[in-house]
């Protein structure tokens, strides 16, 4: 079974697709997010990214990774105090892409990776290579994507969501975190099922 690493794992949505076309997956996060029978779906190590050194991935197939929105979210919002703001802290967005070198390095060969965030954070990092709705891709995107038909979450304002309101994800971490606030924030930022299966598919070793 092909190795993925999924860096900032959440609910585990893109280790859904990934393990549904035969990968073996190990998810990497800075806490356990488990609402109820929510939660993650394959091996899970408790760690900061940033501690992460790419050497350790030598074997992996593919890396996939969500780093944390909200800052890109908040200044995306049309509020002064948002757009006063300084510029975000790029650190966890490059850090992904500094694992992809060391973990290629190692292995002597490419690893392709995928990286999904908000459209605001576009200014601070580059133009994305694909998208639907609020979710940007970056790194090594197929050339050939599907359209996502998306399925509702509890919780979720999906027209918002569908049409990538670039404050949506971020104004989900800016209310009270009452546990089914926090079941909606996660599941929002979940990759749909028919993405995450279609980059597991397209990346998969023959």
């Amino acid at each position: 079974m092909p190795l993925a690493i999924d860096l900032f794992c959440g609910l585990g949505g893109w280790t859904e697709g990934l393990l549904a076309e035969g990968y073996r997956v190990v998810g990497f996060d800075n806490e356990r997010h488990a609402y109820g029978e929510a939660k993650y779906p394959a091996q899970l190590v408790i760690q900061d990214v940033l501690t992460l050194h790419g050497s350790q991935f030598k074997d992996a197939a593919l890396i996939v990774a969500s780093p944390p929105c909200q800052a890109y979210s908040y200044r995306a919002m049309p509020w002064k105090r948002a757009k006063a703001l300084p510029p975000p802290d790029n650190t966890l967005f490059e850090a992904c892409f500094r694992i992809q070198r060391e973990a290629q390095e190692a292995a002597g060969r490419q690893i392709p990776m995928v990286l999904e965030n908000v459209c605001g954070a576009q200014k601070w990092v580059g133009r994305a290579r694909w998208h639907s709705g609020s979710m940007y891709l970056w790194g090594d995107v197929p050339a050939l994507m599907p359209v996502i038909r998306h399925v509702k979450m509890p919780g979720l304002d999906w027209n918002r969501f569908k049409n990538g309101d670039p404050s949506y994800r971020g104004e989900a971490f800016n209310t009270r975190r009452t546990p089914n606030k926090r079941l909606s924030a996660a599941l929002s930022a979940k990759i749909p099922l028919p993405l995450s299966r279609h980059i597991a598919r397209a990346w998969r070793p023959l």
